[in-house]
């Protein structure tokens, strides 16, 4: 099914021009680039959608893909009541928030949906998706950055009419966040009795070092180094100025993999009439994703106040779904 001619997506302060580019400036004088500068362009959202489809097991992993399937089943038996809105938090492309859609539909209610990212591709995308799967549904898409719009509870308190049910979808998200910043963030947006479905990449086995050594494969590969490295080249820095340099580190009491670009030649940039000097021998960190284990995520899920009500881990052990509701405080 085709989107209609127009479509009306709300723009938060967020992501203004202004403020992405003062962003932008304050990632490159710290050497470390925040996740949503790998999305911002039409051609980056593209790559990283081949490398979604190329080496995510959701993608790849049928029994990865069925975990989903089942936490979609058990969170639409959850959804009692006849109003419920849809809250997809990074939505991506929106194929797993599509699937749930259908899912949700399946049962009487009366469904909105509102997908929201920092690509504005990615959200028109994730329209699409959905447009198929609950035909009619009221969408309200939100251009976003949900790190730094401290204002979003008043947003979408705004969007709904008393009586609404929430489900929120947080999928694939914490791994690229500090999770310390990132899930008081969460927790604020949810009010109590509100629903969540969250993923996160998990290391397999009950060795935590081989399984950090098994999943590497699945970041250093052409497609991520591509993807990454599209906004370097964006920028300015050319191919031969160094090399994408993948690893597994050490932080916050787990273990995460990291990618930094190594220069080899010096490189100046510019951006709105500002100078970036890059020197021979200096790394630009431009990704990382922590690695939980089940145990890690039912616990940071606790501590902020959402409680599992079920949870489904793939035979692999890379990937898990949890479906939680908010307490009260």
């Amino acid at each position: 099914m085709k989107l209609k001619t127009t479509v009306q997506v709300t723009v938060h302060a967020s992501q203004y021009p202004e403020s992405v580019q003062l962003e932008l400036a304050r990632c490159l004088r710290a050497r470390q680039i925040a996740p949503k500068f790998l999305y911002q362009s039409y051609k980056q959202s593209e790559k990283w959608l081949a490398l979604h489809k190329a080496w995510s097991p959701a993608q790849t992993d049928p029994d990865c893909a069925a975990i989903y399937d089942r936490a979609f089943a058990a969170a639409a038996g959850t959804c009692a009541g006849r109003r419920w809105r849809l809250i997809a938090l990074g939505c991506g492309g929106g194929q797993k928030e599509a699937r749930l859609l259908r899912a949700l539909a399946a049962r009487p209610k009366e469904l909105s949906y509102s997908p929201c990212d920092v690509s504005l591709a990615l959200v028109l995308t994730a329209l699409r998706e959905a447009s198929g799967a609950a035909p009619g549904a009221p969408c309200h898409p939100l251009l976003c950055d949900l790190a730094s719009a401290g204002d979003l509870p008043a947003v979408f308190d705004q969007l709904d009419s008393r009586g609404v049910r929430r489900l929120f979808t947080f999928f694939g998200m914490i791994p690229n966040f500090e999770p310390d910043n990132i899930m008081p963030r969460l927790a604020s947006l949810a009010r109590p009795g509100d629903l969540l479905l969250f993923s996160a990449n998990l290391a397999p086995g009950a060795d935590y070092a081989a399984g950090m050594r098994r999943i590497l494969p699945g970041y250093d590969n052409a497609e991520t180094r591509d993807w990454l490295l599209t906004f370097l080249f964006d920028l300015g820095v050319e191919p031969k100025d160094g090399h994408l340099e993948f690893s597994i580190e050490q932080a916050r009491g787990m273990k995460r993999v990291a990618a930094d670009f190594h220069f080899r030649r010096a490189r100046s940039v510019s951006l709105q009439g500002e100078r970036f000097d890059f020197p021979a021998g200096q790394a630009v960190r431009l990704f990382f994703s922590y690695r939980y284990t089940p145990r890690t995520v039912g616990r940071l899920l606790r501590a902020h106040q959402f409680a599992p009500l079920g949870q489904w881990i793939a035979r692999s052990g890379e990937e898990g779904v949890w479906l939680c509701r908010k307490n009260a405080r």
